[in-house]
């Protein structure tokens, strides 16, 4: 921790700090998306039992997934705003 910053990975930090809301937002939009296509699918399902669910399922869990990341990008941006200011 010793070192400084170069001005570019300032301003990559800099860029991740001002998207942290974004990244957040991303994330819950996500876990949305994935809850409603959960519920779309259930009732699909419940309607035809012959109703594939499997590659659906895969699509959710990818979702899910993707929404993780961006969970985890809005903890790294606000520790990168820590470091900033």
């Amino acid at each position: 921790m010793g070192r400084d910053l170069t001005p570019a990975e300032q301003a990559f930090a800099a860029r991740a700090a001002r998207r942290k809301q974004l990244f957040l937002w991303l994330a819950v939009a996500g876990i949305a998306i994935a809850v409603g296509l959960t519920a779309f699918y259930a009732v699909q399902r419940h309607r035809d039992p012959t109703y594939p669910i499997g590659a659906r399922a895969v699509v959710i869990l990818l979702i899910l997934l993707n929404a993780r990341q961006n969970l985890r990008q809005h903890r790294y941006a606000g520790v990168l705003e820590k470091i900033l200011h």
